[in-house]
């Protein structure tokens, strides 16, 4: 087990600086036009490809990085070019966890490397659990697959929504509902490979903010599936559908969902999204407040200034530093005993909303316009606090760990 560190190794350091350099010099450049376009930047996921930034190789690299800061500090540096365009080349990411976290070694080799496809084609995937009816309360999900026992094979009916990628992905993990009175504890995860007859994008969403990631709503109309495209496997599935099942009768300890289980894995990493965004507008308000001058002094000289861009450096170390945590913890096997991983979450995605809005106010009505990308990044950064679990979840999560109760 690696010890607990804040200091990145040399080849962490290499990587970080890496990753920093696309971002200033790729990312960053196109941020304002994406936005504007509202689409997915295919050539500026291509071209992290051709890098190999946007790969199965890499991800793995940062994913099993035995310190855990891998993953932290790779959000972080892509998030500090754009939160949009950042989104669209790690958006498949939380596809491939959704995998990672349920399916077997077979299907982990199988179809994560099909997320990506490779510099020359490159393909995104898309993890879809949340509904219309179906977002924080996961437990009223509608999405139903029923065993097809005669042709081992999955029927899946319903429609997801919020999903990255949604409709335009080459695969798509699905959480569906196989035994209704287990409520959350009766999902399971399927992949849809490509070109499946009945998967089909329903509502593409013009957002506030992340504009260059693509957003839509996923139907399912008698989407059927191989058995082997159940994650896990059905074995494994019935097992746990026994145990539930008995858990249930006896009112003993809850077991984790599909959905629940990609999301404990994954909140970390948006908790380094957030960060990134946040250090991004920070230090754009930090050189224009050196540089802005009223009554003959530059504004950073007033305390008003000065007291706001220290507070927005405190809080996004201490960000960091919760998400380094958690992220340690999660590689190398400790409990969230206090909910470290939401904890994280939590206080990064607000910490993101709160510090683009002090960078629009210390940049006046600069701020306020398109002219800057602090803009950009304050409605960027709103998406922190909702997706992936709300605020209010991150706070029901501890809160409930902490007191003991069972997660419902």
């Amino acid at each position: 087990m690696a010890e607990f560190t804040m200091e990145l190794n040399d080849e962490q350091k290499e990587v970080r600086d890496w990753l920093h350099g696309f971002a200033a010099d790729v990312i960053r450049p196109a941020a304002a036009e994406w936005d504007e376009r509202e689409e997915t930047p295919w050539p500026v996921i291509q071209e992290a490809a051709k890098v190999g930034i946007y790969s199965l190789d890499f991800y793995a690299q940062q994913y099993f990085d035995p310190t855990g800061l891998g993953i932290p500090m790779a959000m972080e540096e892509l998030f500090w070019g754009d939160a949009g365009i950042a989104l669209s080349i790690v958006g498949t990411g939380l596809a491939a966890v959704g995998v990672l976290a349920n399916g077997t070694e077979e299907q982990i080799g199988t179809w994560i490397p099909q997320m990506y496809g490779d510099a020359g084609d490159v393909k995104v995937a898309a993890f879809c659990s949340s509904e219309p009816d179906a977002g924080s309360d996961v437990a009223s999900m509608r999405t139903r697959a029923v065993y097809d026992e005669a042709k081992d094979e999955w029927v899946l009916n319903g429609t997801k929504t919020w999903a990255t990628n949604g409709g335009i992905a080459n695969v798509h993990v699905v959480v569906a509902v196989v035994d209704a009175e287990l409520g959350s504890k009766g999902h399971a995860s399927f992949i849809v490979p490509p070109g499946t007859p009945g998967l089909s994008q329903g509502q593409k969403f013009k957002k506030h903010g992340i504009r260059a990631s693509h957003t839509a709503e996923v139907i399912l109309d008698n989407v059927r599936v191989p058995g082997s495209c159940l994650l896990g496997g059905k074995e494994k599935l019935d097992e746990r559908l026994a145990r539930a099942r008995e858990r249930a009768k006896q009112g003993g300890e809850r077991v984790k969902n599909a959905a629940m289980a990609t999301f404990e894995a994954s909140r970390p990493a948006v908790g380094a999204m957030a960060v990134g965004t946040a250090r991004a507008a920070y230090e754009v308000a930090l050189d224009y407040a050196k540089t802005r001058e009223q009554f003959s002094r530059p504004i950073i000289d007033n305390q008003g200034v000065a007291f706001q861009l220290a507070d927005m450096r405190t809080s996004i170390d201490a960000a960091r530093l919760l998400v380094w945590r958690a992220s340690w913890m999660a590689v190398n096997g400790k409990p969230f005993t206090a909910a470290e991983g939401s904890m994280s979450k939590l206080f990064a995605s607000e910490t993101a909303k709160k510090v683009t809005a002090q960078a629009i106010q210390i940049l006046g009505g600069n701020g306020y316009t398109r002219e800057y990308p602090v803009e950009r990044m304050h409605r960027d950064a709103a998406i922190y606090t909702i997706f992936e679990g709300t605020s209010e979840i991150q706070r029901l999560v501890i809160a409930r760990t902490l007191a003991g109760v069972p997660l419902r």
